[in-house]
């Protein structure tokens, strides 16, 4: 093991209550690109990320119906959680990782298993869906049901008060433009305030008000930045281990 990751390994066996921040490059080894790196998806195609709004989605017919018909081409190849999703796992098994806030709306912590009373989905969900109207939610699958059967634009079919919702559905993510969910911004700043120790994974620490749970952390605990390239926050880390994520997690939680 070398020297920074020695370093991180320190760290976190001295830690109690340690609180985790994942961005997308926990999930590229999933088949997931990232968003702002070399060859993210924002990077190479930045209309993307200029459409990617609640506006858009709710003022947009065409492009709800061309992103339905691209979620549901997707299904057919949805990623699986990797090693790195897996080292977290058996961290928290030991008790000492209290936090996980992640920044990806893929699923994959869950997936991998990680506890759900210690997961903060920060911007939402992919694999559930939710009425913008009613806030009847569900598994995306449902929706994509009907796209499959010839539903281009799927709205809410519940009976509210006698009559049919008829809202808009959207993936239960929090699009740029649409407010983050109190409860999660208030456990991931609560977090923050009591942690002994912050690890940042996979995130360039750019997006707000993510990013600013560091500095918050940064003045009381130390902080660790894993992650392939810099990031907006490494002047206030402690340990910066710029190295390739999954084995990096590996080496850090073995099996």
């Amino acid at each position: 093991m070398d020297v920074e990751r020695q370093r991180a390994h320190e760290l976190i066996a001295a830690a109690s209550r340690a609180l985790v921040i994942t961005g997308a490059g926990i999930s590229t080894d999933s088949g997931i690109p990232d968003y702002r790196g070399p060859q993210g998806t924002w990077t190479l195609n930045p209309d993307a990320e200029m459409k990617s709004t609640y506006e858009t989605w709710v003022t947009d017919d065409e492009f709800r119906r061309a992103a339905w018909r691209r979620r549901l081409d997707s299904q057919q190849e949805r990623p699986v959680p990797n090693e790195g999703h897996h080292a977290l796992v058996r961290w928290a098994q030991h008790d000492s990782l209290d936090t996980l806030v992640t920044q990806n709306i893929d699923g994959l912590h869950t997936q991998s298993g990680f506890p759900n009373d210690r997961l903060v989905e920060i911007h939402g969900c992919l694999r559930d869906c939710v009425c913008l109207s009613c806030g009847w939610r569900a598994p995306i699958e449902v929706p994509l049901d009907w796209v499959r059967a010839g539903d281009s634009d799927p709205h809410c079919r519940q009976v509210v008060q006698g009559q049919h919702c008829g809202g808009l559905l959207k993936s239960a993510t929090i699009s740029f433009g649409q407010s983050l969910r109190r409860e999660d911004l208030h456990r991931a700043q609560v977090a923050a305030q009591h942690c002994d120790l912050v690890v940042a994974i996979g995130s360039t620490l750019s997006v707000f008000p993510v990013a600013g749970i560091v500095p918050l952390a940064a003045r009381h605990a130390p902080v660790i930045i894993i992650n392939g390239g810099p990031t907006a926050m490494d002047e206030v880390a402690t340990v910066i281990v710029r190295d390739d994520i999954t084995s990096t997690l590996t080496a850090l939680w073995p099996s």
